[in-house]
């Protein structure tokens, strides 16, 4: 028999009460409470913290707490990805992001999804993963939405809600966020 955390992670409807998952998400919160409390000093403390929350890359991750996420577990890092203040991923589905992204201030990534038909809503939901490439640059207040990727070196605009993929080496924004044009080898040399 699969259980609700195997069916979620799958993408297929679950019953998000089911007491498995309301433990590790207790655990997550918990994690994520003793670490937005840590002082920004206590570096070891943050760092075991980290790397007990998430389920790849938090010995390398940098973070400016607050930070929120439902499960952590779901959410895979490469090396030294960073996320500013306040940001929330809803990871009931796989979050993998790349080495080296960065994401402003209030960014939400979001992958839960909820059945439109309202008697099928009040027992179960179900979630789509999102996939980040490597040198991403998300500004803040940014919303990734269920399903969606986002290729490598690719800059979101801040306030963007990104609805659809969005390719490699491209500057994309707006609501709903679409590309703006290609990222040239003039905007790559340091200035």
């Amino acid at each position: 028999m699969t259980s609700e955390f195997e069916k979620m992670v799958a993408g297929k409807l679950y019953h998000p009460t089911d007491a498995e998952l309301t433990l590790a998400r207790r655990r997550a919160r918990d994690l994520c409470q003793a670490l937005n409390a840590c002082p920004d000093a206590a570096e070891e403390e943050r760092r075991r913290i980290t790397t007990e929350l998430f389920g790849r890359g938090g010995e390398s991750v940098i973070l400016q707490p607050p930070f929120y996420c439902d499960y952590g577990s779901n959410i895979e890092l490469g090396e030294r990805v960073f996320f500013n203040f306040n940001c929330v991923v809803l990871d009931v589905c796989k979050v993998r992001i790349g080495s080296y992204s960065l994401f402003g201030p209030a960014v939400q990534i979001y992958t839960p999804m909820h059945p439109l038909n309202a008697q099928e809503r009040r027992l179960a939901e179900y979630g789509k993963p999102v996939e980040i490439g490597e040198d991403v640059w998300v500004g803040g207040g940014a919303i990734i939405l269920p399903g969606v990727r986002i290729g490598s070196r690719t800059v979101i605009g801040a306030g963007s809600v990104v609805t659809r993929d969005i390719p490699d080496d491209v500057f994309a924004a707006g609501n709903p966020c679409r590309v703006i044009r290609p990222i040239e080898k003039a905007d790559r040399a340091m200035r």
